[in-house]
């Protein structure tokens, strides 16, 4: 799985973090950011999950 943050729709709400904090971070501006483009097998249900719960639809999964 590859995952993404738009950077233009990401606020920084931090919820990807709490979900998935082995592929998402927040940085030094405050938004998120991914750790890892390409996602192992054992994060991809909390990543689509973080994806889901995103309030602003900023993380793309494929």
């Amino acid at each position: 799985m590859k995952v993404s943050v738009d950077s233009d729709r990401c606020r920084g709400h931090g919820v990807c973090t709490g979900l998935c904090p082995q592929v998402f971070a927040i940085n030094d501006d405050g938004y998120a950011q991914v750790q890892m483009s390409d996602v192992p097998e054992e994060f991809s249900e909390a990543v689509e999950s973080a994806a889901q719960a995103c309030p602003e639809q900023a993380i793309e999964t494929s």
